[in-house]
Protein backbone atom coordinates (compact mmCIF):
# COMPACT_ATOMS: atom_id res chain seq x y z
CA UNK A 1 0.00 0.00 0.00
CA UNK A 2 1.34 3.44 -0.81
CA UNK A 3 0.57 6.79 0.73
CA UNK A 4 0.51 10.03 -1.23
CA UNK A 5 2.03 13.09 0.47
CA UNK A 6 2.62 16.57 -0.93
CA UNK A 7 6.14 18.04 -1.20
CA UNK A 8 5.75 20.40 1.76
CA UNK A 9 4.63 17.56 4.02
CA UNK A 10 7.44 15.35 2.72
CA UNK A 11 10.02 18.03 3.57
CA UNK A 12 8.71 18.41 7.11
CA UNK A 13 8.38 14.65 7.74
CA UNK A 14 11.28 13.32 5.62
CA UNK A 15 12.94 11.35 8.42
CA UNK A 16 9.67 9.62 9.32
CA UNK A 17 8.91 8.87 5.66
CA UNK A 18 12.37 7.38 5.13
CA UNK A 19 11.85 5.13 8.17
CA UNK A 20 8.57 3.92 6.70
CA UNK A 21 10.18 3.33 3.30
CA UNK A 22 12.95 1.29 4.94
CA UNK A 23 10.23 -0.82 6.56
CA UNK A 24 8.91 -1.68 3.09
CA UNK A 25 6.25 0.95 2.51
CA UNK A 26 6.08 2.94 -0.72
CA UNK A 27 5.55 6.70 -0.42
CA UNK A 28 4.36 8.78 -3.39
CA UNK A 29 5.44 12.43 -3.28
CA UNK A 30 3.06 14.71 -5.15
CA UNK A 31 3.35 18.21 -6.52
CA UNK A 32 0.05 19.98 -6.97
CA UNK A 33 -1.81 16.73 -6.37
CA UNK A 34 0.02 14.91 -9.18
CA UNK A 35 2.58 12.17 -8.42
CA UNK A 36 6.13 13.46 -8.93
CA UNK A 37 8.38 10.94 -7.16
CA UNK A 38 8.34 7.62 -5.39
CA UNK A 39 10.20 6.96 -2.12
CA UNK A 40 11.18 3.31 -1.64
CA UNK A 41 13.85 1.44 0.32
CA UNK A 42 17.32 1.27 -1.20
CA UNK A 43 18.36 -2.20 -2.31
CA UNK A 44 22.01 -2.58 -3.34
CA UNK A 45 22.65 -4.10 -6.73
CA UNK A 46 23.45 -7.78 -6.80
CA UNK A 47 26.91 -9.17 -7.45
CA UNK A 48 28.00 -8.86 -11.05
CA UNK A 49 28.45 -12.34 -12.44
CA UNK A 50 31.27 -13.10 -14.85
CA UNK A 51 30.82 -16.18 -17.06
CA UNK A 52 33.71 -18.62 -16.90
CA UNK A 53 35.00 -17.48 -13.53
CA UNK A 54 35.25 -21.09 -12.24
CA UNK A 55 36.74 -22.54 -15.44
CA UNK A 56 39.23 -25.26 -14.54
CA UNK A 57 38.10 -25.43 -10.90
CA UNK A 58 35.11 -27.75 -11.29
CA UNK A 59 35.49 -31.31 -12.48
CA UNK A 60 32.60 -33.54 -13.53
CA UNK A 61 33.08 -37.30 -13.52
CA UNK A 62 32.73 -39.19 -16.79
CA UNK A 63 29.84 -41.21 -15.31
CA UNK A 64 27.79 -38.21 -14.09
CA UNK A 65 24.84 -39.27 -16.23
CA UNK A 66 25.08 -43.01 -15.54
CA UNK A 67 21.92 -44.72 -14.27
CA UNK A 68 21.46 -44.72 -10.51
CA UNK A 69 21.75 -48.03 -8.65
CA UNK A 70 18.59 -50.11 -8.23
CA UNK A 71 16.90 -49.68 -4.85
CA UNK A 72 18.44 -46.29 -4.15
CA UNK A 73 15.08 -44.72 -3.36
CA UNK A 74 13.38 -47.73 -1.76
CA UNK A 75 12.00 -46.62 1.63
CA UNK A 76 12.66 -50.06 3.14
CA UNK A 77 16.45 -49.99 2.72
Amino acid sequence: MSEKVNIYEAKTRLSQLVDRAEAGEEIIIARGGRPAARLIAFRPAGVVRKPGRLRGRIRIGRDFDAPLPDGLFDPET
